[in-house]
């Protein structure tokens, strides 16, 4: 007979978990393994929410396993450490996100992609070495092996700086592989929410002129004055996405509903680059000849390996930047998964762990 998630493990645990897939989030007792000799454990002191926690919490991939600990945009404290860790020592700030294992020996592995491995082990939903479920951040504390445990820049804020565990990699990633980090490049950024809005930063930051693309006028401000964009740009008006016709080097669509693609490689130079990071849970339709005329590319990225996650913590620190959040209590997660299913946050939920989740 199967163990239950209190008693698998010997080290006992506390968080919020979701039992089926209505997705609802209540108080759970579980357990994580003991230290092992390379392993880094931690206090978790923030939780970023990303949208795809509400994805697996509802099941609308179609591969949770429940119970389910939601939570990978994780920052927290050192409270132990194994004797084999290099990198790490009690009291370290350090951070985890999507990824807490992979096969560490495929062409992925070898070139720091562990995202990419075929293996991957996710911070959540996931299936550890041991054979036991891996459960997310949502929680009192975490411990993973320390190649998947990252420093914390020290002038790099806690609290705003947890969505760029998963946020933030997501959108710098395309941006560095695609050649879209080149100042005077002219990038476009599709959407401007929780992804949106750190695409924008990023792109600033390298040097990039850049166009927003959203569906609300009122955001219009928020995006030139307030983020910098250098152009906004409404997508369900014809005219002004015929402005933009063959404009921009490259596009981060981050939206994660069903949108036209067609108009948006319209605005693409030839030889530009849409690349999609946004899930939308049906497919999106493309059409061949919007590709061929003008040599167009159309492609994907997730998230990003341990090495360029750190590069990028440490690229995000040299410059200031971080997600913009509001900090709420674990308590009102459903509330903010509700308000972001509404697109009502600006732009992302931090939970503060350390300070809401108590255990009985």
């Amino acid at each position: 007979m199967a163990k239950s998630p209190e008693s698998e493990h010997p080290i006992k645990a506390y968080g919020y978990a979701a039992r089926d897939s209505s997705g609802v989030l209540s108080p759970f007792k579980f357990s994580r393994r003991a230290t092992g000799d390379k392993d880094v454990r931690f206090k978790v002191l923030y939780c970023g929410i990303c949208h795809s926690d509400i994805h697996f919490a509802k099941n609308e991939f179609g591969r949770t396993t429940y119970p389910l600990i939601p939570g990978h945009e994780i920052v927290g404290v050192v409270t132990e450490v194994g004797n084999k860790v290099e990198k790490f020592k009690v009291g370290d700030k350090v951070g985890v996100g999507c990824l807490v294992g992979s096969c560490r020996s495929c062409a992925s592995c070898d070139n720091d992609l562990e995202n990419y491995c075929a293996k991957l082990i996710l911070t959540y939903d996931g299936m550890y070495y041991d054979g036991t479920n891996t459960y997310g951040g949502y929680s009192d504390h975490m411990v993973a092996d320390e190649h998947f445990v990252l420093c914390w820049p020290e002038n790099l804020p806690l609290d705003s700086g947890a969505p760029l565990l998963c946020g933030g990699i997501t959108v710098y990633s395309p941006l560095r592989h695609f050649g879209l980090d080149k100042p005077g490049l002219k990038v476009g950024v599709v959407g401007l929410g929780g992804l949106g809005h750190l695409a924008v930063k990023f792109a600033k930051a390298f040097g990039a002129e850049v166009t927003v693309f959203s569906t609300t006028p009122a955001k219009k401000q928020e995006a030139l004055d307030v983020l910098k964009a250098d152009h906004f740009i409404v997508s369900k008006d014809p005219e002004q996405m015929q402005s933009a016709t063959r404009s921009l080097d490259g596009i981060i669509d981050t939206v994660s509903v069903t949108h036209p693609v067609a108009p948006l490689l319209s605005a693409l130079k030839p030889n530009g680059k849409l690349v999609i990071v946004g899930v939308p849970t049906k497919p999106l339709e493309l059409d061949a000849m919007s590709l061929i005329v003008g040599r167009k590319i159309v492609a994907g990225s997730g998230v990003g390996g341990q090495k360029e996650t750190q590069e990028m913590l440490d690229f995000a620190a040299k410059h200031g930047l971080t997600a913009d959040i509001e900090l709420i209590p674990i308590d009102y997660v459903h509330t903010a998964m509700d308000r972001i299913l509404k697109s009502d946050v600006r732009y992302r939920f931090v939970i503060d762990v350390a300070k809401s989740l108590k255990a009985p």
